[in-house]
């Protein structure tokens, strides 16, 4: 076979690129943008036709270089499009961070059935915002109904991109399974939410795997970027299934994968869907992964929280420097019980939805506005290090409870990736609440591409999955066990405070 080259379509949320890879997988040219939402009027939009002239442009400029044979894509979640027959947008794609207020949830729930059955039956929790594209799609159809009325398909938002390419549309489960509200995993078809929205005529009726090919670049796509007309495109992939394909395909045993940034994402791979009472109305839900096994993922907005309280402290010492993990000082603080900081700066979301962002010390509370607003700060603020390590506490916590619902149990191993896995702090005192297991950091460049990016080795050479076991290298660093006594109290008189 001649040399070749894939180019993935890596489409988050903050940053879109364009990667590519060579048919060892091995990375040999990126480029990414990154493009604002629009605002109109109290709702965002996302930009679909910028995104879409830069994909073309980039395919432009790569393909006078590279041999590029196959596209491939992972896409962020929660997002979806609504395109006439020939891929163009009908209705102008709202962005999952739009915030239609309390009664619109109420309205939804009223028509589409109560939260906790239909977390249930689809495995989606109730999210605020439109991170929901169930809820979404309704928001549409009531805002933009003369132009919802136009539209021919309904795609998801990897899957959008692949009929924009190639004119062909289907569904994967990585996506319909990933909080859609859209999926029912007890009857595996279309929700009941799908009837009730009267959206079954526009979803796809085509299922395919995300390493099966689509077809190939449509006449136009060929014209615009000078690509080959033979050049094929992957039916696409959700972009955290992405970065877990790769443990999936080379695992030698069960594992639970910790993937931190913005969003915390634990995910660990079941045989049914099944809640706890305790999880029903929590943000824990279940996945499908690309070999349509659920899998139990549990989110927190950790990224989130960390950079909000190091952006106060930072501000208040001037420094911008990172304490390392520092026994003395957490073991006080854990034997103390006298300071914490307690979720969530984004209100509603994540294991704790009715906590109050706040911080406890010695009994005293210190509400987080009024700390923003520089009208308090609680007094172990003024301590660097101290302040730190109450934090991590607290992210250590919330990622424990995130574990716990998540299923998971002692002595399974468990990889750290993402932004977290430069914390030695965090990292330390995850291994001090599960003594009996392992703990890893991994390093997967560019992960959610990466695993796209099997997806195009796959399609291109009509290859078994599993077979490209032997182009993935995971580098796993051990990290040391610690056990800080009375961590497990610590951990109690945080949820008691909750």
């Amino acid at each position: 076979m001649d040399n070749y080259h894939i180019a993935v379509l890596d489409i988050g949320k903050t940053n879109k690129k364009i990667l590519i890879y060579d048919q060892d997988l091995k990375i040999i040219k990126e480029a990414f943008t990154r493009i604002p939402e629009i605002e109109e009027g109290d709702i965002l939009l996302d930009d679909i036709d910028t995104l879409k002239a830069w994909i073309l442009d980039t395919l432009k400029n790569l393909a006078r270089d590279f041999n590029i044979k196959v596209i491939a894509t992972s896409a962020h979640g929660a997002t979806y499009s609504l395109v006439d027959e020939h891929g163009s947008s009908v209705v102008p794609q709202i962005a999952y961070n739009s915030d239609p207020g309390n009664d619109f949830h109420k309205d939804f729930y009223d028509r589409c059935g109560d939260p906790i059955e239909l977390q249930k039956s689809t495995a989606t929790p109730n999210f605020n915002l439109l991170i929901n594209p169930g809820k979404g799609i309704y928001f549409t159809q009531k805002k933009y109904s003369a132009e919802f009325a136009k539209a021919k398909h309904l795609l998801l938002y990897a899957q959008f991109f692949g009929f924009w390419l190639t004119g062909r549309a289907c569904a994967d489960p990585t996506y319909v399974g990933n909080h859609t509200y859209l999926w029912d995993f007890k009857k595996n078809d279309w929700s009941g939410v799908s009837d009730t929205l009267n959206i079954r005529h526009l979803l796809p009726e085509t299922f395919k795997n995300p390493w099966d090919s689509l077809g190939v670049i449509k006449k136009e796509i060929v014209e615009k970027t000078g690509l080959s007309q033979e050049t094929i495109v992957t039916a696409g992939i959700h972009d955290s299934n992405a970065s877990m394909l790769p443990y999936i395909i080379s695992k030698e045993e069960s594992f639970l994968l910790n993937s931190t940034g913005t969003w915390c994402v634990i995910m660990n791979e079941k045989e049914e869907v099944k809640f706890e009472k305790d999880e029903l109305g929590k943000v824990v839900f279940y996945n499908m992964n690309a070999f349509w096994k659920p899998i139990k993922t549990a989110i927190f907005l950790g990224g989130m929280e960390f950079e909000h309280y190091t952006d106060i402290l930072q501000k208040i010492h001037g420094r911008k420097d990172f304490p390392s993990f520092n026994e003395t000082v957490f073991q006080k603080i854990i034997s103390d019980q006298n300071k914490f900081i307690l979720p969530s700066v984004a209100k509603g979301i994540g294991q704790f939805p009715d906590s109050q962002a706040r911080i406890v010390e010695n009994g005293t509370v210190y509400p987080l506005e009024d700390i923003d607003s520089e009208k308090v700060i609680p007094d172990f603020f003024n301590d660097y290090e101290v302040a730190f390590a109450v934090l991590n506490l607290s992210l250590g916590i919330q990622t424990k409870v995130s574990f716990d619902r998540a299923d998971m149990t002692e002595g399974l191993q468990v990889f750290t990736e993402g932004g977290f896995s430069k914390n030695d702090s965090y990292n330390t005192l995850m291994t001090s609440f599960y003594p009996e297991s392992q703990f890893y950091l991994t390093g997967l460049k560019e992960a959610s591409a990466f695993g796209a990016a099997i997806t195009g080795k796959a399609a291109y050479e009509n290859l078994d999955i599993h077979s490209l076991k032997e182009f993935i290298t995971i580098d796993k660093k051990p990290i040391p066990k610690n056990n800080l006594t009375g961590i497990e109290d610590y951990f109690d008189k945080f949820i008691s405070l909750i």
